[in-house]
């Protein structure tokens, strides 16, 4: 998970900086948030992951793709939000409800969506136009083939209790690694 450090380092430091047109200052209440979904994934644990190794998986992102050293700042808030984006899809599907304690996914589900509009402030129409560097990948459709893995592997696991163990870790380290670096700034 170490490469995933470059990426959300990379998608901070752009959302944070001044820029152009870009008035985009997150508040510390975007960090609480991250910290409470964190703290929400932590519970909504029903079992054990140890249990689940045989259903570990690499989702394959090559998070080093969008390392910030050839993401334009536009690219990078637009990584991040996508990232919130097909998180909130993961768990918003209707299998999701019968996996998790409701009261503890409707609050992870409502910090996504106070984050998403508060990163929204941020998103400019011109965004959509940003092109990645020469011979890259899009980061955002990399960000989304790598959800749409994640989604093919639930749908391939029949929704077990252990794939969505597994995809709850997964998507918990990605945030306790943002939230790491948003206090840091």
């Amino acid at each position: 998970m170490a490469p995933l450090l470059p990426l959300i380092t990379a998608l901070l430091v752009f959302s944070y900086g001044p820029g152009g047109s870009l008035s985009c200052d997150l508040s510390q209440d975007h960090v609480q948030v991250s910290k409470e979904n964190i703290a929400l994934l932590h519970q909504m644990q029903r079992i054990s992951s140890f249990r689940c190794r045989k259903d570990r998986k690499n989702f394959g992102f090559l998070w080093e793709m969008v390392d910030g050293s050839h993401m334009q700042k536009a690219q990078a808030i637009s990584v991040l939000y996508e990232m919130l984006q097909e998180i909130s899809n993961v768990f918003g599907i209707q299998q999701s409800s019968g996996a998790w304690n409701t009261t503890l996914l409707h609050g992870l589900l409502s910090g996504l969506h106070w984050q998403l509009k508060d990163l929204g402030t941020c998103l400019v129409p011109e965004m959509k136009e940003v092109e990645p560097a020469l011979g890259m990948e899009d980061p955002v459709q990399a960000v989304k083939k790598y959800f749409q893995g994640i989604h093919i592997y639930l749908k391939e696991k029949q929704y077990t209790d252990c794939a969505w163990e597994v995809v709850r870790v997964e998507i918990r380290k990605a945030f306790s690694l943002s939230t790491n670096l948003l206090d840091r700034l």
